[in-house]
């Protein structure tokens, strides 16, 4: 008998050792794997620009004439001050020696891309604060880590920086409607 149950129980230490293995490939190993890091091609201080510099959100990112929302400026718009170097910062020299000059755009990397098939107005949401869906850039010296999906293509901020407010997912929105008495059928964000 004594050998029978020894044979069919494994005890707790291999499905605690399997436990934790799992944990750390669901944690760790496969987003490792997934998404790639992107750094943005300058360092862009949103903090100088706002807090020291006092401008506002809208001075940067603002609707076109045709209604549709400017969100990372041309480079013409950023030309406006920076036609020739104000400072000592190195990224803000290579910027207007290698972009400015050359009438060349950044190739920034998008902090937020919707799927394809998900339509989003942001001239019907300009009511809000924009902090209620992005993150809260004024206060942020250094761009964050953009983080690629492989398979998809698309990116998100650093988890550790959005702390659940920046990252625009679909829970959040239908949360939002909801308790805006807003619409959640599927055609109203979906084309």
């Amino acid at each position: 008998m004594a050998n029978k149950s020894s044979a069919s129980s494994g005890g707790a230490l291999p499905f605690f050792i399997g436990f934790i293995a799992m944990l750390f490939v669901g944690w760790w190993v496969f987003p490792q794997a997934l998404f790639s890091a992107m750094e943005q091609p300058i360092r862009f201080s949103h903090k100088v620009h706002a807090e020291d510099q006092g401008m506002a959100c809208e001075d940067c990112h603002f609707f076109n004439e045709d209604g549709s929302y400017n969100g990372i400026p041309a480079t013409a718009k950023c030309a406006e001050c920076h036609s020739d170097v104000l400072g000592e910062d190195p990224d803000e020299k290579k910027f207007v020696e290698e972009y400015v000059s050359k009438e060349k755009e950044v190739p920034w990397v998008a902090y937020q891309d919707q799927p394809d098939n998900v339509f989003f107005s942001h001239a019907a949401h300009q009511k809000q604060e924009c902090t209620s869906c992005h993150p809260d850039m004024a206060g942020n010296d250094t761009p964050p880590t953009v983080f690629v999906n492989k398979l998809t293509g698309y990116t998100q901020l650093d988890h550790k920086m959005l702390n659940d407010t920046g990252t625009m997912k679909m829970y959040r929105c239908e949360r939002c409607h909801a308790l805006n008495g807003q619409s959640n059928a599927c055609y109203v964000c979906h084309r």
